[in-house]
């Protein structure tokens, strides 16, 4: 894939990573209406009870916010309930010790939009999988029909009933935390991962 057209996501998913190590140039969809319950402002993980989503609160989003206009809403300490939840998740895991230093600001400092959090988080997991491809942001919204890209912006859904057809990364099971009490679960965020594998996890 040349140039590779994605929806803005928070810690995303492990397939989200492979479309991008896939791709050459990536470009990053600003100006869509916000989709509720999707990846752009939740992840996965998996705890000793089973998984788990991580959501971060936003401003009055409705159906025509544009995501690049997402406030983020600290009514709520989710920062720190979010931290918890991936410490108790992952703090045995072989890797965690590893990164976690270096994820310790998405947790303590407040950015205000949204795409600026998850922009952030981007760029650093693509420093730690050794991924190096130039981001860009869309100057308008593109539409889905006539594109040059390959696009990929609903691809990746918590929901499969909305994901976009056709379109298949599977990942490459691995040992994750909780292997001895529950099935390989195989789309969890990046940072199941990182945390169990390392960079030697496969994309």
């Amino acid at each position: 894939m040349e140039n590779l057209l994605l929806n803005t996501a928070y810690f995303p998913p492990v397939a989200y990573f492979m479309a991008i190590k896939q791709s050459r140039h990536i470009i990053i969809e600003q100006f869509e209406n916000f989709g509720k319950q999707s990846y752009r402002n939740r992840c996965e993980i998996m705890t000793a009870n089973g998984t788990i989503s991580l959501t971060v609160p936003v401003v009055k989003a409705n159906s025509k916010t544009l995501t690049k206009d997402l406030k983020i809403m600290y009514a709520t300490p989710w920062q720190k309930l979010h931290l918890r939840s991936i410490e108790s998740a992952y703090k045995n895991s072989p890797y965690y010790e590893y990164y976690i230093d270096e994820l310790m600001p998405f947790f303590e400092k407040k950015e205000t939009y949204l795409l600026d959090l998850n922009n952030a988080i981007l760029e650093t997991i693509l420093g730690f999988l050794r991924i190096k491809r130039p981001l860009q942001m869309t100057n308008d919204y593109i539409p889905e029909n006539g594109t040059v890209y390959t696009d990929l912006r609903n691809a990746f859904h918590p929901k499969p009933a909305k994901r976009k057809p056709d379109t298949d990364f599977p990942v490459h099971p691995y040992r994750q935390t909780f292997s001895d009490r529950f099935p390989f679960i195989p789309n969890l965020s990046i940072l199941d991962l990182l945390f169990c594998c390392g960079t030697e996890g496969k994309l």
